[in-house]
């Protein structure tokens, strides 16, 4: 279903995958990928947002250290590596990536003009980030799964004029539930926002095939999902 595209920008050109749906004309989103790269995960999650009705594409965001990084959760070898590549991530440069690729996508043959983001972990903080500090227009919705390390730029969010819907992991191990309810208590006052909790699940509960993979709270959050996008995507 999908096809390897390329995003020029002016600090340079990266991949993506893309994946399209039977529809000539439809809405778009920009999945950000976890620490693993452009994996089997996000393919087909962009196949599975082609399927339901939405242009989809996933952007190589380690591409100004490594290109083409494509990794699992299965390994020792690559959580170290993802790790890594975490660590080094640039925060600022990842949020222009992210609207350079919401910007292509707008342009795309076959887009409507409405263009949303949606991401996982650091993919998750860079859709919240993305929405907090991107110009008015830029995203038409996003959705953030288990963002890392939101409740540090929580106070970003408070000014957020599009709509954001957020699933947090109640379990998460790399997110306490103090971080959690500082998102929810910062972030209270901003009606564009949703936020949703699973109880008990792990970071990740989402990520097809993976380790802490919950089949019950996946399905639950992405039908929220696939909702939330469809109302604010439509023309």
């Amino acid at each position: 279903m999908g096809e390897r595209i390329t995003i020029t920008t002016p600090d340079g050109a990266f991949g993506a995958y893309l994946a399209r749906p039977a529809a000539a004309n439809a809405p778009a989103v920009a999945v950000m990928q976890e620490i693993f790269g452009i994996n089997q995960d996000m393919r087909e999650t962009c196949d599975w947002l082609a399927a339901n009705g939405f242009i989809a594409a996933c952007p190589d965001l380690f591409w100004r250290m490594e290109p083409g990084v494509e990794m699992s959760d299965g390994t020792e070898a690559e959580w170290k590596k993802g790790f890594a590549l975490y660590t080094a991530f640039n925060i600022d440069t990842g949020v222009v990536d992210s609207e350079a690729t919401m910007q292509h996508l707008r342009g795309l043959p076959g887009c409507n003009g409405k263009v949303g983001i949606m991401g996982f972990c650091l993919g998750g903080l860079l859709t919240f980030l993305t929405t907090a500090r991107a110009a008015p227009g830029t995203s038409d919705a996003a959705v953030a799964y288990y963002g890392g390390a939101t409740e540090r730029y929580v106070t970003e969010g408070r000014d957020i004029a599009s709509p954001l819907l957020m699933h947090l992991a109640g379990g998460d191990e790399y997110m306490t539930a103090e971080a959690q309810q500082l998102i929810r208590d910062t972030l209270a006052g901003n009606p564009n926002i949703e936020i949703h909790t699973y109880p008990g699940r792990s970071h990740a509960f989402a990520r097809r095939g993976g380790q802490h993979f919950e089949p019950e709270a996946a399905t639950l959050a992405n039908n929220r999902t696939i909702a939330f996008l469809r109302e604010h995507l439509s023309t």
